[in-house]
């Protein structure tokens, strides 16, 4: 008796109640256009599922069924949502639903924008996911503060989030590093490398692209009621006051900072995966401006320079030598045997191994891996480290837009020519403007290594190898200059040697070369490209491992025969090659590699080995030879000024002392002489020097209305801007 007075009003209100509410609140709406356009959007959306099922199916995780699941179902409800609308009659009830559903959208969009991310709500810490619902909020605030449309708010910002994190998916797979703010601004770059990679419709942009699909949908069903104006005004102030509030508090204070939510910087992949996309993208605008140091002033900076370098002035020699100065950074060139434990089916760099005699030799820790090459050009050039920059920031695409004291000026101050070499395009990472303002005599791109019609012919062709290798070898038969799609290692020395040969023979030669070869771009195999090299210490074969390989001994072979060459040059030659970063190869790997699960939770040990590369100085003369176990690359230049014995700046010598207590001083964090590492949170005896490092950086980058020249130039040299324009390519072009 009491179960029936108790099931009696449950089923009165599941059987009458709540389907009269359903009646009298609600219509389905459909016509016969909406239902097949819903069945063509469900059938495409399904058959695309169908059509790549392996990308499910081949994962190594548990949720793969389920993901497989939801990405087969999703489909019908994508169909059901287009074929029908629901119409809400009573007008109270739809104008709360609309703001209610402001509300609740943003939890469809963090779950489309993270499992491009790869990761799922469900993973996301508690502050990660409040902390990506509010900015998706504000963004929707945003929108409907400007327009007064729930519509335009959701399809605005869906779309804008849906693309950056397609791109950041991208991104991650091809370098291993995350979408960075910077990254708009080396878009020329980007756009000239984009058609090397391979595309497919992995499981994560399927899974997403339904979401967007649907979120699509919804958003173009969306009516806003007609509010009473009273209402919109109030609604539409109330959200921009908060939209504006936020921004205020994140953009003009450090209250967000100091609580915590920032990005991580001593790993931003590790921020990406723990606190999301959004989040992390948007807080990293946050540091894009480059802030004076604090108490900085730039009469201090002799006496930071002389503090370090001493009575003594930093033991070196200045003399008059003035050999020729050769200087190659090698596209992603590395011995990933640094990481762990690596063997081979034979050695992948056997020359570069042997090289000792009249040789300096060690390991360069550079700021990037993966991609990022001008970031590791720009310290080497300059002597500045990217650590006092921004994280994530460009310097040749934000800081170089004047003229700059670097290692061009200090040997042109001594009658060096200068000549500057890189066999890509001209536009990439704003080189032109850059090597201009570092007053390069001249500035040889790959548009002017080969005339114009091969050029059109190659950046058509560039994402098909063995189409190009055959219009390459129709167009110059007896060329040979291409591996995949990259001018070789080899053809790229010979180019450098023809100008060695053609040069000025009544002053010292400076060239500065940066190779293209070994670029990113690993999935693909091409006719052109022997790939003999396999890592034999793996539990796996991992393909774009062994390809990566292989190019380094084309690049050994290489440098092999430009040794060879130089050694039977009669002229003092010193040459310096050394690698820009490590490549962006399976994450798995470098891990197993490495002997670590993932990458995410790395000992600062193991991410500054992930940031190591190998460096050679050669001569063909004697100089002493030794191994530098640590160096980082803004001490580089200096130390080969040094080897030549050419005159130094009061800045190189600097360097070279500072190089004695910090040899490595990277976007990672620093190394002591004790082989002690630090973050750059940490706390440390090096503090004030660190600080007064950053500050005589700052000086020669930003505020040049009150340089010292005295400390970047010799004997009151300064340099201007010089043009490195593009000669026209002739038909002699290799």
């Amino acid at each position: 008796m009491e179960i029936s007075k108790v099931l009696t009003p449950v089923m009165n209100f599941i059987t009458v109640i709540l389907p009269d509410f359903f009646k009298n609140n609600f219509e389905i709406l459909y016509t016969k256009k909406s239902k097949t356009v819903g069945c063509i959007i469900g059938a495409i959306a399904l058959l695309a599922v169908i059509l790549n099922v392996k990308e499910y199916t081949s994962l190594e995780f548990s949720s793969k069924w389920f993901l497989l699941g939801f990405a087969l179902v999703f489909p019908f409800v994508i169909g059901f949502v287009t074929a029908f609308t629901v119409r809400i009659k009573n007008d109270l009830i739809n104008k709360i639903w609309h703001f209610v559903a402001l509300f609740i959208m943003p939890v469809i969009t963090i779950t489309m924008t993270e499992c491009l991310n790869n990761i799922f709500v469900y993973n996301m810490t508690y502050a990660g996911f409040w902390g990506n619902y509010l900015v998706v909020a504000i963004m929707y605030f945003i929108v409907f503060a400007c327009s007064g449309s729930f519509k335009w708010s959701y399809l605005i910002i869906n779309t804008v989030l849906f693309g950056f994190a397609v791109a950041h998916s991208y991104i991650m797979d091809f370098r291993g590093t995350p979408f960075l703010p910077m990254d708009f601004l080396s878009i020329t770059t980007a756009v000239g490398v984009a058609n090397t990679y391979e595309y497919r419709l992995t499981y994560k942009v399927m899974t997403a692209l339904l979401l967007f699909i649907f979120l699509t949908v919804v958003a173009i069903k969306t009516k806003t009621p007609k509010y009473h104006i009273l209402t919109r005004v109030i609604s539409r102030s109330f959200m921009g006051t908060v939209a504006a509030v936020v921004l205020l508090i994140f953009y003009g204070t450090n209250i967000v900072g100091n609580m915590g939510i920032r990005p991580d910087f001593w790993n931003q992949t590790r921020g990406y995966k723990n606190y999301g996309f959004v989040l992390n993208f948007i807080g990293n605008t946050r540091y894009l401006y480059m802030s004076e140091p604090d108490d900085y002033n730039a009469e201090n900076l002799e006496n930071y320079v002389g503090g370090v370098i001493g009575e003594d002035g930093g033991n070196t020699v200045d003399s008059t030598k003035n050999p020729n100065i050769i200087c190659i950074m090698n596209e992603s060139l590395s011995d990933l045997s640094v990481l762990g434990n690596l063997t081979t089916n034979e050695d992948y760099m056997p020359f570069m191994r042997s090289l000792t005699e009249n040789t300096i030799r060690g390991n360069l820790y550079v700021p990037v891996i993966g991609a990022g090459t001008s970031n590791s050009e720009f310290e080497f050039l300059t002597g500045h480290s990217t650590a006092f920059l921004p994280s994530g920031s460009n310097a040749y695409m934000l800081y170089i837009d004047k003229p700059i004291a670097s290692m061009v000026s200090t040997l042109k101050a001594q009658g060096y020519s200068s000549y500057n070499m890189h066999p890509y395009y001209r536009a990439g990472w704003n080189r032109t403007e850059v090597y201009s303002n570092f007053g390069f005599d001249k500035f040889d791109a790959i548009e002017d290594l080969f005339t114009p019609e091969f050029m059109e012919q190659y950046r058509e062709n560039s994402s098909d190898p063995d189409h190009l290798q055959i219009i390459a070898d129709q167009m110059y038969p007896q060329g040979n200059f291409l591996v995949r799609q990259y001018v070789s290692d080899s053809y790229n020395y010979k180019t450098l040697i023809e100008n060695f040969e053609n040069r000025n023979k009544n002053i010292p030669y400076f060239a500065f070369n940066v190779t293209m070869q070994n670029h990113g771009g690993y999935a693909t195999s091409s006719l052109n490209f022997n790939e003999s090299i396999y890592a034999t210490s793996t539990s796996k074969k991992y393909n774009k491992l062994d390809k990566y390989l292989s190019l380094v001994k084309y690049s050994d072979d290489a440098f092999k025969g430009l040794i060879e060459y130089f050694s039977t040059v009669e002229e003092p030659t010193l040459i310096c090659m050394f690698g820009d970063h490590q490549p962006s190869v399976e994450n798995a790997a470098i891990a197993e590699i490495m002997g670590v699960e993932n990458l995410n939770s790395l000992t600062p040990q193991q991410e500054q080995q992930r940031h190591c590369t190998p460096f050679f100085i050669w001569a063909n003369y004697d100089i002493e030879e030794r191994t530098i176990d640590k160096l980082s690359s803004n001490y580089l230049s200096s130390l080969v000024l040094e080897t030549a014995g050419v005159k130094l700046t009061e800045y190189n010598k600097y360097l070279m002392t500072l190089s004695k207590t910090l040899p490595v001083i990277d976007s990672v964090g620093y190394i002591d002489n004790q082989n002690n590492y630090y973050k750059w949170s940490d706390s440390s005896p090096y503090t004030g020097i660190l600080d007064e490092y950053e500050k005589v950086q700052y000086n020669n980058i930003f505020d040049q209305q009150n340089v010292k020249s005295s400390i970047y130039y010799l004997d009151g040299y300064v340099h201007s801007a010089t043009p490195v324009e593009p000669e026209e390519a002739t038909e002699e072009a290799k």
